[in-house]
């Protein structure tokens, strides 16, 4: 079957714009999907294999234990849809058990993306693989004349959805539900709410890798943008707000300074923050009541370790 690789240049988000705009916002904020230049993919992965952080290794297992139940509620599906697919390995497993004819990967990050696709594509070669090399968040319609007829399962796997407010997570769900079609599915992962000293661990590592992490957004911007930050007078500072439901991580500025970003000078205060994510947890209600909200109906649920997976339709 065909493997097809889409860019869409100039439907990707501007950094420049981005970044500019959040530098001036107060509090300071740069958008977390700017995190996954090609260091920042492979600190990921590293970050997902530290001890602390348990999230991806428990959904790994879940899905495992749970497949083939999974597989059977969601019935038959045409096609599946993965934004956000990074490498695409864990789509395989529901490609192995639901036997679609298409796939429709998403990803900002186009190369490594067309180069994951494409491995899927060689793996499965009844497979029909198409590679949509955009920024979803803005763009997620433009997908449409990559999807067939019939039945489609919008996966989005990862927490992902974690990223967003309440109101913009919602509003994500209802755009899913316009993908997925009048007969659709949405299989979804999301971290729960749980101890706070564990979360706050998970995002302090020991190895200090989500550090570096955090860090290596500053080390995109001077090479992409010309930045002159100096990544020694910040530091990378997460935590679990109990009240609001969702971990944050700032970079805090540890003294006065001016930093130029594409031309332009910005001050930074001591201990002054840039907001680099918010990463919500859910209680199960919680969760399904937005996405009830957004138009979805709970089909099925799946537990293990502080991990929940929900079908909907």
């Amino acid at each position: 079957m065909p493997f097809s690789f889409q860019d869409f240049p100039a439907a990707r988000d501007d950094l420049r714009a981005d970044v500019l705009a959040g530098l001036v916002a107060s509090p300071k904020a740069i958008p977390p999907k700017y995190f996954y230049d090609e260091a920042g993919c492979r600190l990921f992965e590293a970050i997902c294999a530290q001890p602390e952080y348990a999230l991806c290794r428990t959904e790994q297992a879940l899905m495992a234990e749970c497949l083939s139940d999974i597989a059977a509620t969601v019935g038959a599906v045409d096609c599946i849809v993965e934004p956000g697919a990074g490498d695409c390995s864990k789509v395989r497993l529901l490609v192995d058990t639901l036997s679609p004819t298409r796939l429709v990967v998403m990803d900002i990050a186009g190369e490594p993306l067309a180069a994951a696709a494409q491995a899927v594509s060689r793996d499965y070669p009844d497979l029909d693989v198409a590679a949509l090399a955009m920024d979803f968040l803005r763009d997620l319609e433009a997908a449409a004349p990559w999807l067939p007829a019939g039945r489609r399962l919008v996966y989005y796997p990862g927490s992902s959805i974690g990223n967003f407010a309440p109101d913009a997570a919602s509003a994500l769900l209802a755009r899913f539900r316009h993908l997925a079609g009048a007969d659709g599915r949405l299989l979804i992962g999301f971290d729960l709410k749980k101890d706070p000293q564990q979360l706050h661990a998970a995002y302090n590592d020991a190895a200090g890798v989500t550090a570096a992490f955090n860090l290596n957004l500053l080390a995109r911007l001077n090479r992409e943008l010309g930045a002159d930050f100096d990544l020694g007078r910040f530091r990378h500072y997460a935590f679990y707000n109990p009240v609001a439901g969702r971990i944050e991580m700032h970079l805090v500025s540890l003294g006065e300074q001016d930093v130029h970003v594409a031309g332009q000078r910005f001050h930074f205060a001591l201990g002054e923050t840039l907001h680099t994510e918010h990463s919500y947890k859910f209680r199960r209600d919680e969760f399904s009541a937005l996405a009830e909200n957004a138009g979805w109906q709970l089909a099925g649920e799946w537990m293990r370790g502080g991990f929940a997976v929900q079908l909907y339709r």
